[in-house]
């Protein structure tokens, strides 16, 4: 009954003309940049995050909240009609989504992935609803050594599950917790890596390092590719699939939200990951595997359905833990922070119309996108033959404009600059750049758990194995760690010993 009263609360919130507003707002843009490949909800939110300061905190994570899973619609209808995936969870919906629009099914291909989100984002609201407070109240009880063991496990697990070499992605947290402690100490007052730069005393802005290494550094490598696309141009007709379609989507469609919701709570796994597993596992199932990769409408419901959940549930333990478990989850974390509210279980207390007016604003948004998408295909589609070349100087102009705005300082245009730099060496390295991001947000609160922990067991590191609940997170911590290197050191000695 009490879920039910905040629930009604949540929408009384999220139902109000701005939010709603802010929502639509967030839906189209989600869709938009979901569209168009090379930009990407990371980008893109880093680059409105000044916008936000302006604004309610409830109205900016509501709008955050849209960009991100109106991405994974709208990287849907590209990789259907243009085989080209506007979001990396959309490579999937590639394989089977353009076969079918090649056959005259796009307009089935579309329904069936814009059913399977909403269904899967549906399910996804009501989890958040239903754990969350639960979360929750399991995380009032933690103590300072718990908060830092649970960070320690969240970013390990970032590190380990990211894509690429897990030793880069190590590589890149540390390098996030280096540049999170450039500034002044607040425990001492002494300034830390400013390079005696006055600009810098007060640290690296969140939204200077998230723009640069995002937003800049995707510029600079999409320049370099080739923009011949081969659109889709035949008329999409026939909307709504047939029995016989949906009668084959059903079970990929709730598979595919189980796996989605599964992998949406871990740290590190992006929406690509569930996408990617729920369509080898519809594949194993299926009685006639042939049949993928030539226009299984399966092929298309299982990833829609599991790359949506993911995003959705990835606001589980950024909400009731204040731990980021994606790179998009991060900068929510920092908007929430800029705007002065705490992040961690004392949201849902201290600030109900936040925490429940987002978790209502979530299922309008999903019905928003369900309405905002299939009327909008031609408009898309016609977007879609804009060159790049035309539309990264816009985005130029209104990420200088933002970081600019925030402090009047050419200063951290200059930083922005490097850190575009930084962001497309390591694109060209292959080195991760969430797990960075994850590092500078958390490492800060990482300190001053830590601290806080050492001094009330006045300077006795012991007190991170003595608490049960601490102790739980540093082994799953070690297991984890030792998951990833036992295959690797038993195919290395195994070529010694061969």
């Amino acid at each position: 009954m009490e879920l039910f009263h905040n629930l009604i609360f949540g929408f009384t919130v999220a139902l109000s003309l701005q939010n709603l507003l802010y929502c639509f707002i967030g839906c189209l843009l989600g869709t938009l940049i979901g569209v168009l490949p090379g930009i990407g909800p990371l980008a893109t939110i880093a680059m409105l995050m000044p916008i936000t300061f302006t604004i309610s905190p409830v109205a900016a994570m509501i709008m955050l909240a849209g960009i991100y899973y109106g991405a994974q619609y709208g990287g849907s209808t590209t990789a259907i009609l243009v085989n080209l995936p506007g979001e990396t969870s959309a490579v999937v919906t590639c394989i089977d989504g353009y076969q079918m629009a090649r056959q005259g099914r796009a307009g089935q291909a579309l329904a069936i992935a814009a059913i399977g989100s909403f269904f899967a984002g549906t399910v996804c609201t009501v989890l958040i609803a239903m754990f969350g407070p639960a979360i929750a109240d399991l995380a009032l009880k933690f103590g300072e050594a718990e908060y830092f063991s649970l960070m320690l496990m969240g970013l390990v697990t970032a590190a380990v599950l990211a894509h690429g070499d897990m030793v880069k992605s190590l590589g890149m947290v540390a390098m996030g917790l280096l540049i999170g402690s450039v500034g002044t100490d607040v425990n001492s007052g002494l300034r830390r890596f400013t390079f005696n730069i006055e600009e810098m005393a007060d640290g690296i802005g969140f939204v200077v390092v998230a723009v640069g290494v995002f937003a800049l550094a995707e510029i600079i490598a999409n320049l370099g590719d080739p923009e011949e696309r081969t659109i889709f141009t035949s008329k999409v007709s026939h909307l709504f699939p047939s029995k016989e379609d949906l009668k084959r989507s059903i079970g990929p469609i709730v598979r595919g939200t189980a796996l989605g919701a599964f992998f949406g709570m871990l740290p590190g796994t992006g929406p690509a990951i569930a996408s990617f597993s729920s369509y080898m596992f519809e594949k194993k199932l299926s009685k006639d595997p042939s049949r993928f990769g030539k226009g299984a409408i399966e092929g298309v419901a299982a990833p829609e359905s599991a790359n949506n959940a993911d995003a959705q549930c990835k606001f589980i333990p950024m909400l009731t833990l204040g731990i980021p478990a994606s790179g998009t989850m991060a900068l929510m974390l920092g908007a929430l922070m800029i705007h002065g509210i705490a992040p961690g279980p004392a949201v849902m207390t201290q600030r109900p119309d936040l925490f429940w007016g987002l978790i209502a604003s979530m299922w309008i948004g999903n019905l928003m996108l369900v309405v905002l998408n299939v009327p909008l295909i031609g408009l898309w589609v016609r977007l879609l033959k804009v060159p790049y070349r035309l539309l990264f100087p816009s985005i130029m102009v209104f990420s200088s404009i933002g970081i600019f705005s925030l402090n009047n300082s050419p200063f951290e245009l200059y930083l922005t600059a490097i850190f575009g730099l930084l962001g497309f060496l390591w694109l060209q390295l292959d080195c991760p750049a969430a797990p960075m991001l994850l590092g500078f947000v958390l490492g800060p609160m990482m300190e001053e758990n830590l601290r806080r922990a050492l001094l009330i067991s006045r300077g006795d590191p012991s007190i991170f194995v003595t608490q049960p609940i601490s102790l739980g997170f540093l082994i799953v911590t070690v297991l984890i760690v030792a998951g990833m290197l036992l295959p690797v050191l038993r195919k290395r000695s195994s070529e010694i010993i061969g």
